[in-house]
């Protein structure tokens, strides 16, 4: 090249051995960018990834796993991150290096402070360029936190279903739309005598009489207390049952929960106890029943005297007498009848039932127990009754019992009255009104006698208390009365002032279709 040329400043061409230089450190910086790229993929990712040899030493691992272990070098995977003393039981790596597949497991062990941890494993490997495996790549995914979770879980499924099965009251899960029992728990066999898979994949009506079954299977899709059921046990044993229903959720689907509770013996009890205060009620009116009858008896004695006189007599009797005579004897026989049968029904133990009646005529039954001695005693009856009221869904012979004792305390509260202060004649009276208002029926017993003092008005219907004299009262007959008006859906309240008698109201709701 001439120095003219090489003056002019015009670039020279690389020799071969300058350009395979070049590109040789081209290469070598790409190399070392990509190393350094997947050296930071391998520090960064977030999982644990070790490498390691056919001994299962430490070849290499990444940040994740020295922050959580802070292992030495020189360690075995078992060491590091496992606590043992020699390989795992089931090893993925061991797997990989026997067959060069991945592998799957799933694993625990300690973290360097010594809290469980747990991992999702999976072995790959690693070959060189001939194909030899020369280590294997293993990626361990922390589960502790879905673990924990799990675990708790378990503890809570493990709780509530002691809980469902160790319930003292029978429990059923009912598929929502055929009743059907899906689950129970143990108390069943207690209660109902059957296992549970006598009545798993049976319809809970089953437990119910078969006239009694349509109703039920609307109440219980509709109503969340059903009060006093009647059951039939596996034996054939009658239970009366409350029973409680609620919607839940059982396997995904949508299901009723159904809690029944066996209230045969408080039932049992409650009525020997109302039996007790009828007879304790009908004792009180011996003597009123007694005038009652005398009457009739009376006339039946009059007449049979003047035919015996006659006959005595040998004098002739005239067919129209004759006919009187024995008009008023069968009459009055009638009546002597019908007193003595109603103290009979009044007093009969009868089964708990719910019908459908008149109030007015209860009322009017009730009285009828009552009316002589009221009226020997000079009380006078004072009757305001609506007439054409509407049903209402009562049991009929504990109705009648409440409104017996309601009249016999007014009796008491007025003679009372009348044995401490004078009170005008004629004063003494007691008030029975029924009324309706279109939704319910209201029943009022008024007196006027001595009145409730204010600071006793919260406890006249609780069992035991009485503002009578001793030996004159129980003390259940308000008690046992405002629970039969609650097991008819109805209420009770007095009003009242001391000296200025009292007024009992009594609403019944009125029956459907009445």
């Amino acid at each position: 090249m001439g120095k003219k040329e090489r003056d002019s400043g015009t670039a020279q061409p690389l020799n071969n051995n300058d350009q395979l230089s070049t590109e040789i450190a081209k290469v070598n910086s790409e190399l070392d960018k990509r190393v350094d790229e997947y050296q930071m993929l391998f520090d960064l990712v977030p999982c644990i990834i070790t490498v390691q040899d056919k001994d299962y030493k430490l070849i290499r691992y990444n940040r994740e796993f020295a922050d959580k272990f802070d292992p030495q070098p020189g360690d075995y995977c078992y060491q590091a991150y496992k606590g043992l003393s020699q390989k795992c039981p089931v090893c993925p790596v061991e797997k990989t290096f026997e067959d060069g597949k991945s592998h799957w497991s799933e694993e625990s062990g300690p973290d360097k402070d010594g809290r469980p941890s747990h991992w999702v494993v999976k072995s790959c490997p690693i070959q060189n360029s001939e194909g030899e495996i020369v280590a294997v790549m293993e990626m361990c995914l922390d589960i502790t936190h879905r673990k924990e979770l799990e675990q708790k879980l378990i503890i809570s499924e493990n709780k509530y279903h002691s809980i469902f099965s160790n319930i003292p009251n029978p429990v059923f899960v009912l598929d929502l739309d055929s009743l059907e029992i899906l689950d129970c728990n143990e108390s069943v066999e207690t209660v109902y005598a059957c296992s549970k898979d006598d009545v798993t994949c049976r319809s809970f009506l089953d437990m119910f009489s078969e006239e009694d079954r349509d109703y039920y299977a609307l109440k219980l899709r509709t109503s969340a207390f059903l009060g006093k059921a009647k059951h039939k046990t596996k034996d054939g044993k009658t239970l009366y049952v409350n029973i409680r229903v609620s919607p839940s959720e059982y396997n995904g689907q949508k299901v009723l929960l159904v809690t029944t509770s066996d209230i045969t013996k408080r039932l049992e009890t409650e009525q020997q106890l109302f039996q007790a205060s009828k007879m304790a009620t009908l004792g009180e009116m011996a003597t009123g029943v007694a005038h009652e009858l005398n009457q009739p008896l009376a006339v039946m004695e009059s007449a049979s005297s003047f035919l015996m006189r006659k006959l005595n007599k040998k004098e002739d009797i005239e067919e129209e007498h004759l006919l009187i005579m024995a008009q008023k004897i069968s009459s009055n026989v009638d009546r002597a009848t019908r007193i003595i049968n109603h103290l009979r029904e009044f007093g009969r133990k009868e089964d708990a039932g719910l019908e459908k009646i008149q109030v007015n005529d209860l009322l009017r039954r009730a009285n009828e127990l009552l009316s002589q001695q009221l009226k020997v005693r000079g009380i006078e009856v004072v009757w305001q009754l609506a007439e054409g009221l509407p049903l209402i869904l009562t049991d009929p012979g504990r109705l009648e019992q409440v409104f017996v004792n309601l009249l016999l305390n007014a009796r008491d509260a007025i003679e009372d009255k009348l044995s401490t202060e004078v009170i005008n004649k004629g004063a003494e009276k007691i008030t029975l009104t029924t009324s309706s208002d279109g939704d319910k029926i209201t029943v009022e017993v008024s007196d006027t006698g001595t009145g409730i003092p204010k600071d006793q008005l919260e406890k006249i219907f609780e069992p035991f208390f009485t503002t009578k004299s001793v030996g004159k009262g129980t003390g259940l007959g308000l008690s046992i009365s405002y629970g039969i008006i609650k097991d008819c859906g109805g209420n009770i309240q007095v009003k009242s002032k001391k000296g200025k008698g009292a007024r009992f109201i009594i609403e019944f709701p009125i029956s459907n279709d009445s």
